[in-house]
């Protein structure tokens, strides 16, 4: 994608589309009389009639002729400009991103100062408008063999702003960042589970460690038999796949120390086990690796940006499966970290598999954990399918990550956890802990149970379960994988390193 500047003279505009935001009292935008100089004085009683419309997100193109290469004009609402928001702007680009995927121009301008408010810079605008393009022209084509179309890159981008335009480029390319980010773990959320396995999860994140300079390792079974990860191994059992611990150090400082730890739930296909899941819960189990992908987007933003924290990425991959080998109800594992756990159901391997994740990311030295996994469908229950349910044990972390979550518009909602909850995850005949103490409460016993491992470590958990998946397009592009915490991951990770 090539970036260049244009300090709004429309007259030498080169691009084929310009997009315009038009607001309720279009009048009062900065420059719009030299914008119907050039274009025309008609746009005004377009506006007026409705036949260009100003209402939020509606997308009105016009088609223009002998302005040199232009070829259209999207005008595009933002209805009233004092009560319009940075997840308003992100979103209405998202759209424009969806129309770019359509129409496939070469070249494309963004007048940034008719987005901008009192509030929202041409910075803020350059940043967001970046997000959103990328994530709208999302497109995943999968193994069609009738599709011959390339995949789709944005065009060419032209910026038109008064700001210092060098800097409105550094933003807009950060934005691009994160969006490309994002769309990396869409794929490998919507990757099948015979393709995307754990071996080539492990194979991706090698590349990924190789591109940005990490130290990696990626352990296979022997390894990690020698580890003692008891929960990891047990949930891979029944698997003629061989299991995957997948570590990415990211280090900033010249001591390995305060060290964020980001631990994503890698399971490549779920079956639920012997508790195995109805035929139409077990479509889309491919996607269980929702957290992991998060994880890795995450790491590709923190390897372009470098920011000066220190971050431990952690994933335990298998899938879990059914055979003559598989573990069972009833049985009792015993876990890297020593504790023994009660399996009464097979179906809730995710939180084995980031017990022995958060144990071995706590004896690599992680002062903080974030934990982020598809992990229960209790939090969907709860919160429906467009917020990621969280616990925490620490008031400021904690507090820290809110403000990177309403930042990047990713909606989390705190549940509680309390000691009556830790007292049924403790309750066992046989063992130190129970996988699952009852479908009450499921989504605080998941995210529990993977506290127990934590233990006093400052932590954060996110269950996706709703997020990382959706059923039907929306503003930042089609239905399936969405993404979900790959930027607020990241901006938790800069917001932190700015606090040194």
């Amino acid at each position: 994608m090539i970036i260049s500047t244009n300090a709004v003279l429309f007259e030498e505009i080169q691009s084929e589309s310009l997009v315009v935001g038009v607001s309720k009292h279009v009048e009062n935008t900065n420059k719009w009389n030299e914008f119907l100089g050039y274009f025309g004085n008609e746009i005004t009683e377009w506006v007026k009639s409705g036949d260009i419309s100003s209402n939020l997100k509606k997308i009105s193109s016009i088609p223009v002729s002998g302005k040199g290469d232009l070829k259209r004009i999207l005008f595009v609402g933002i209805g009233d400009r004092k009560q319009l928001t940075q997840d308003n702007v992100r979103e209405i680009f998202g759209l424009v991103g969806k129309e770019l995927l359509a129409s496939k121009p070469e070249s494309l301008s963004i007048w940034i100062p008719s987005f901008t408010t009192e509030s929202i810079s041409d910075f803020d605008v350059a940043y967001l408008a970046a997000e959103g393009l990328g994530m709208g022209a999302y497109k995943y084509d999968g193994y069609k063999t009738s599709s011959n179309l390339p995949d789709y890159y944005l065009p060419a981008i032209e910026l038109l702003s008064e700001e210092d335009l060098e800097e409105v480029v550094s933003y807009f390319e950060v934005g691009s960042i994160y969006a490309e980010a994002v769309n990396e773990a869409r794929t490998l959320v919507n990757m099948p589970g015979n393709i995307l396995t754990s071996t080539e999860l492990g194979e991706y994140a090698r590349e990924l460690g190789s591109t940005y300079d990490f130290e990696t390792e990626i352990l296979g079974k022997k390894e990690i038999e020698e580890l003692g990860m008891g929960a990891l191994l047990a949930v891979n059992q029944g698997s003629v796949e061989e299991p995957r611990l997948i570590v990415l150090k990211y280090q900033a400082t010249d001591k390995w120390e305060d060290v964020v730890a980001l631990v994503g739930k890698g399971i490549t296909f779920d079956t639920g086990g012997y508790s195995i899941k109805p035929k139409t819960g077990i479509v889309g189990m491919k996607g269980d690796m929702g957290g992991a992908a998060a994880v890795l987007g995450a790491m590709k933003i923190i390897g372009e940006l470098r920011p000066n924290k220190n971050v431990l990425a952690v994933i335990a991959s298998t899938d879990n499966m059914i055979s003559g080998n598989a573990f069972k109800p009833d049985d009792v594992i015993t876990s890297m970290s020593g504790k023994t756990i009660e399996i009464l159901n097979t179906d809730a391997e995710g939180r084995l598999v980031l017990a022995d994740s958060v144990t071995y990311a706590k004896q690599q030295g992680a002062n903080f954990i974030v934990d982020v996994a598809t992990l229960t469908g209790g939090v969907i229950t709860a919160l429906g399918y467009d917020k990621t349910g969280a616990l925490t044990n620490n008031e400021e972390f904690f507090e820290t990550f809110m403000e990177s979550s309403l930042e990047t518009g990713e909606f989390t909602w705190r549940l509680p956890l309390t000691e009556n909850d830790k007292k049924r995850i403790r309750k066992s005949d046989v063992a130190d802990l129970n996988n699952s103490p009852g479908s009450d409460g499921h989504m605080i016993f998941g995210g529990g149970f993977v506290g127990e491992f934590v233990e006093d470590t400052p932590w954060i958990h996110l269950d996706i379960a709703g997020t990382s998946d959706t059923k039907s397009s929306h503003d930042f592009g089609p239905k399936g994988g969405t993404g979900v915490m790959v930027r607020t991951l990241a901006t938790l990770i800069e917001r932190m390193a700015e606090e040194e």
